[in-house]
């Protein structure tokens, strides 16, 4: 009788976390594309001053998936304040320094090859975690000290790409910078006080081993799901800012694109019958 509660309970926290794992991959496909800005939007960063690019900062991080589900990663075995401390200051300095560097000199990168490299972060510190390296490919995993700054290096460039859309003031472009990373690290702080609270009362549970590789099984399969979406983006247009439409805008796209080639395609098949009819007579 006992066993079949056992049973059925694990049952239910399966389809519970599955059905979690859904409904994220699920809100992370509707942002996944979300880099444009309109007019109003921009004018209204102006006018709202520093304390806006402090919002900006804050709301981006939390609505980050990408960001997110690498700083779950960093901490997902982490037990000891200490080591939480200095893996998490590890990558804020990391991806901090990128931020304020590309922004300031005016560095860009295409933001969706840059999410790309992003959501491949997310697959390495979950495959880093589930031993990945010495069981599936028998040598160690890099010093996950370095690797951790190397990656929030990288975050640190697609934060900047984010903030450099942004109407930035010439004279006080230090200060946006700056607000807009508090922001974020404001907004980082809240999430992982949130990842932590979680982490703390799952870990006293039995679930938490085997739902552990569940956990970081779903982070690979998140992070490889972004890689694609954002590759996708990256071969629709040659200008990011002109992306994020609609799902019928995005079938628009697909059939200017097939309008673009046909042209191409026609003038090749006109050269090919030219040369033909030249080699008969």
């Amino acid at each position: 009788m006992l066993s079949n509660l056992n049973i059925n309970h694990k049952q239910r926290t399966v389809g519970a976390v599955l059905l979690v794992m859904m409904l994220l991959l699920w809100m992370m496909a509707s942002q996944v594309f979300a880099h444009g800005m309109s007019e109003a939007e921009k004018q209204s960063i102006v006018d709202g001053g520093n304390l806006h690019y402090l919002w900006i900062g804050a709301t981006h991080m939390l609505s980050g998936y990408d960001h997110l589900l690498f700083v779950f990663g960093i901490i997902f075995f982490l037990t000891r304040f200490r080591d939480i401390v200095k893996y998490i200051t590890a990558f804020t300095l990391g991806h901090s320094a990128t931020l304020i560097y590309a922004t300031f000199t005016g560095l860009q990168v295409n933001y969706f090859l840059i999410d790309a490299v992003i959501a491949l972060s997310v697959v390495y510190i979950a495959f880093a975690n589930l031993d990945g390296f010495k069981k599936y490919w028998g040598i160690k995993a890099p010093n996950l000290m370095f690797m951790i700054i190397a990656l929030g290096l990288i975050h640190g460039l697609g934060l900047s790409t984010r903030l450099q859309q942004l109407p930035l003031s010439e004279d006080h472009l230090l200060m946006n910078i700056i607000s807009f990373n508090v922001g974020i690290e404001l907004g980082q702080i809240a999430a992982l006080t949130v990842m932590l609270l979680v982490l703390a009362g799952w870990r006293k549970s039995q679930t938490f081993i085997p739902f552990s590789k569940i956990s970081n099984t779903f982070l690979i399969i998140a992070g490889f799901y972004l890689f694609v979406m954002q590759m996708h983006g990256y071969n629709h247009v040659t200008d990011p800012d002109e992306f994020g439409f609609s799902a019928d805008n995005h079938y628009h796209e697909h059939l200017r694109l097939m309008e673009q080639q046909a042209p191409e395609s026609q003038s090749g098949h006109g050269q090919e019958q030219g040369h033909t009819h030249e080699s008969i007579d």
